[in-house]
């Protein structure tokens, strides 16, 4: 069997697994409240600034990285995809800390604000699930040196990736004068 096919086997097993247990892990961590469990934490509240903000520099990492491969710079275009997943990461990272240190901030706006706040928020969440999958058959499209299906799937990818990093500063921006 091709080594590469044996590659693609195990990457494809490990972008299954991860499509499924970083959704189910987020939504279960999302869940709990070390506060109300008992735990004597500090709610971590400095932090959605900065996961809002990292959501920023990841928009700007994938515009550059377009604009670098569409100039010919691979090194410099897998260099900041790269940063761009490393960011996506830390992201979720703070993100989970924070809802489980902290209590949900309502969001109060009336009228028509309200109905593009709750547009913009469900449309992120959906397509941060759904772009987990995209991107990591992106990056192994890539690995594997199979730039013309990559090309095809980044086309995708791109779009959605951008749209659930710039819709996560826009959501913070929304909701941010409610924060206790």
């Amino acid at each position: 069997m091709n080594p590469n096919h044996l590659k693609e086997k195990k990457y494809k097993k490990g972008i299954a697994v991860l499509s499924i247990v970083i959704p189910l892990a987020v939504a279960t961590l999302f869940g709990i409240n070390l506060k109300k469990m008992g735990f004597n934490v500090e709610p971590l509240s400095f932090l959605p600034p900065i996961y809002a903000s990292i959501n920023g520099i990841t928009a700007v990492l994938l515009i550059a990285s377009i604009i670098a491969i569409k100039n010919g710079k691979i090194v410099l275009h897998e260099r900041l995809n790269t940063l761009a997943i490393i960011c996506s990461v830390l992201f979720l990272v703070m993100y989970v800390a924070y809802h489980m240190t902290s209590d949900s901030t309502k969001f109060m706006g009336q009228g028509m604000i309200r109905y593009i706040y709750y547009f913009i928020l469900i449309s992120h969440i959906l397509l941060s699930i759904i772009i987990i999958p995209f991107v990591l058959i992106t990056l192994m499209r890539a690995k594997l040196g199979k730039f013309s299906e990559h090309k095809k799937i980044a086309k995708i990818t791109f779009p959605l990736w951008l749209y659930v990093a710039v819709t996560g500063v826009l959501i913070y921006i929304m909701i941010s004068p409610y924060y206790v």
